[in-house]
């Protein structure tokens, strides 16, 4: 008899189960995050030494938009001038928070490439980004008026990107 057909079965487990773990070893960014969760609850202090911010709920209690970034990151300058269109389109909505940089530094940074930003809050130590979810710098979110984060873009925004964040502004929530 044909002695290969039971071995079948144990090539298709075998391939199959070599394609799963390839997939967990190598997920796509983002395949593990929900889609909605709560904004952290942590208090930032603000680079002009005014106060302090949280972001949740977010200030003015309508949607923000939170970008994480670094004077030292080459892909935080990149990005840049899609957050200047963003603090154009949205004024008031765009927020920044200076991960784990120094002040002198992250002035020196916004004094070059413009200021989008409403308000730009500090974490210095990155306990704040790491409450975010951020794995690394630049990274977005938007945060809805109660306070619940409804799109993270991990990465430099391009073009496309800028528009879903726009949009992900002005998207009716209920």
């Amino acid at each position: 008899m044909k002695r290969w057909l039971y071995a079948l079965p144990v090539v298709a487990l075998v391939v199959v189960a070599g394609f799963g773990g390839w997939q967990m070893i190598r997920p796509t960014k983002g395949e593990f995050e929900r889609v909605s969760r709560a904004a952290p609850e942590h208090v930032f202090p603000l680079m002009d030494g005014s106060g302090e911010i949280a972001f949740a709920p977010p200030p003015g209690g309508r949607p923000v938009v939170v970008n994480l970034f670094a004077s030292w990151c080459a892909p935080c300058e990149a990005e840049h001038k899609y957050l200047v269109a963003l603090g154009e389109q949205h004024p008031g909505q765009v927020y920044g928070v200076l991960y784990k940089d120094k002040v002198a530094d992250g002035a020196k940074f916004l004094e070059r490439l413009g200021n989008p930003y409403t308000q730009v809050a500090l974490d210095p130590d990155g306990r704040g980004g790491l409450d975010f979810g951020l794995t690394g710098v630049p990274e977005t979110f938007v945060i809805s008026a109660e306070g619940e984060i409804i799109l993270h873009i991990g990465g430099p925004l391009d073009e496309a990107l800028t528009q879903k964040v726009s949009g992900a502004l002005e998207a009716p929530r209920s």
